[in-house]
Formats: C-alpha cells, structure tokens, sequence
C-alpha cells in the first residue's frame, strides 16, 4: 500500500513537471559575449596586441574580435593582415571598453553590472572551449557572411 502511494506521487510529480521553456533568439553579439567568456574559462583567449599578434602569427587563433573605436590605423592593419594571411574571421565590434568587459577586464559592482572597465582593442580566440548554442550561432553568421562576401 505504501509503495503504491510513492509511486503515485513519484507519477505526480513528473506530470507536474514545467514544459521546456523555448528558446529565445540569441543576437550575434550575444552569442559573441558567452563565446568570450567560454573562451576565457578554456584558457583559449589572448588579448591586447601583442598576445593577439603571437597567436595570430603562429596561426593558432580561430576567431578576432576587432573594435572600431581603435586610435591606431596601423594597429588595425596589422591585424587584419594576420587574420587574412591565416585566414581568421574579424568581428568588429563597436567599443573597446565593451569588448574588455565582455573579456573579463572589469571591475563588477555588487549586482554584477560593469563599474570599470579596462579597453581592449583586439582579442583572440585560440580554443572554444566547449560547443555551445552560442558557439553555433555565431559561425553560422561568420559562415552567411563569408558566403556574402564570395558572391
């Protein structure tokens, strides 16, 4: 009698259970941020220049991220020039200061938004880390824009 009970609340409790909550659509810069911070956890992100460059030129990098707001031209040359002789993708991104946070350079108050961050102009993912929905997303763009580019 008493298993009969435990085995109907056992039914209970998992016709009780809530429906898989849906995914909601992940935006590119989104997906960027969680693979940064993958990256971060893996060991597999270099940043500032001269760990960008020597990852870069020993072609162990997967994927640049690149921001806009960069005061030297010859910085983002040089860059671009790796990446295209090793034939990296480049993410540009709007803020230096966003991509430092976004890398793990950043001072977080007690809630956990951004109190100060440090600027980065370049990163480098060297490993992944592991596959995630965010990791999918974004090489499906890097793949739409490099079939973009092609035509």
């Amino acid at each position: 009698m008493a298993d009969e009970e435990v085995m109907e609340t056992e039914a209970e409790a998992e016709a009780e259970a809530p429906a898989p909550v849906e995914d909601v659509e992940m935006s590119v810069l989104d997906a960027l941020k969680e693979v940064l911070q993958k990256a971060m956890i893996h060991n597999g992100l270099k940043k500032g220049l001269h760990e960008c460059t020597k990852a870069l030129d020993r072609r162990s990098a997967r994927l640049c991220c690149l921001a806009k707001d960069c005061d030297h031209d010859e910085y983002k040359k040089l860059v671009r020039g790796l990446c295209s002789e090793g034939e990296v993708h480049v993410i540009m991104v709007e803020s230096g200061k966003e991509l430092g946070a976004w890398c793990g350079l950043a001072k977080l108050e007690e809630d956990g938004s951004v109190k100060k961050a440090v600027r980065t102009s370049c990163t480098v993912v060297t490993d992944f880390g592991e596959e995630t929905r965010a990791l999918s997303i974004l090489l499906d763009y890097l793949q739409k824009q490099a079939d973009g580019a092609e035509l």
